[in-house]
C-alpha cells in the first residue's frame, strides 16, 4: 500500500482529489492539509510514502515545503500538482528535491502512474514541460534572484543594500541586469515577471 499525503489549499479540489486517489486499490490517503506548514507537520508525524503538494499554498508554498520535507522526512518522496505550466517552477522544485511535477490538468490515471513510479525510485515530470525547461533555464543569477525577491516587495535600494552587504552601486548594476534579462521596463516589473515564471 502507498500511503499518500495530500496538500491543497483548496478545499473542494482537495476533497476531490483524495477521492481520485482512494479509488486507487494500492493507494492510502493518510492524511491532508490546507497549507504547506499544516503538511510538513502531519509528514513528520506520519511519515507517508508519498506527498502531493500544491504551489501555492498559505503559510508555507509547496517548493519550500519540499524543501523541508526533503531534509526531515528523506523516506517521503514529493510530487508537485499544480496549475502552473512554468519552467522555472518546474527547476526550483526538482533543485528542492521533488521526484514528480505533474500539471492539474492531466488524467487522474497519469497522476497515479506517476505515484507509483516516483514510490518505486524514479521519476515522473511532464514531458512538455521538461523540455521546455531545458530550453529555457532561469537567467537570473543567484544575487539577481535574491535583489528582486527584495524588489517585489518594494525595498528601497539603499534598504537592499544593507541587508545583502552590498553597495548601493553594485544593487543598481544587478537591477539593471535583472530589468534586461527579464524584458522590463522597471525593477517592480521584471520582479512580478520573473516571480510569475517561477524564477524567484
Amino acid at each position: 500500500m502507498i500511503r499518500i499525503l495530500l496538500a491543497e489549499d483548496q478545499a473542494l479540489v482537495r476533497g476531490a482529489l483524495a477521492a481520485l486517489l482512494r479509488l486507487e486499490m494500492d493507494f492510502e490517503v493518510v492524511a491532508e492539509a490546507g497549507n504547506g506548514a499544516e503538511a510538513l507537520a502531519l509528514a513528520r508525524r506520519l511519515q507517508p510514502d508519498i506527498a502531493v503538494l500544491d504551489i501555492e499554498m498559505p503559510k508555507l508554498d509547496g517548493i519550500a515545503a519540499t524543501a523541508e520535507l526533503s531534509r526531515y522526512c528523506p523516506s517521503c518522496r514529493v510530487v508537485i500538482l499544480t496549475t502552473f505550466a512554468r519552467s522555472g517552477y518546474l527547476n526550483r522544485a526538482v533543485k528542492a528535491g521533488a521526484k514528480g511535477y505533474m500539471l492539474k490538468d492531466s488524467p487522474a490515471e497519469k497522476l497515479a502512474g506517476a505515484i507509483r513510479a516516483i514510490h518505486a525510485g524514479g521519476r515522473a515530470i511532464d514531458g512538455e514541460l521538461a523540455a521546455e525547461a531545458m530550453e529555457t533555464p532561469n537567467p537570473l543569477s543567484y544575487r539577481e534572484q535574491q535583489i528582486l525577491t527584495l524588489a517585489v516587495d518594494g525595498a528601497a535600494t539603499s534598504a537592499i543594500a544593507v541587508t545583502l552587504s552590498l553597495s548601493e552601486g553594485t544593487v543598481r548594476n544587478y537591477l539593471s541586469e535583472a530589468i534586461a534579462k527579464t524584458g522590463a521596463t522597471n525593477r517592480v516589473e521584471a520582479a512580478n515577471i520573473a516571480r510569475d515564471r517561477g524564477w524567484l
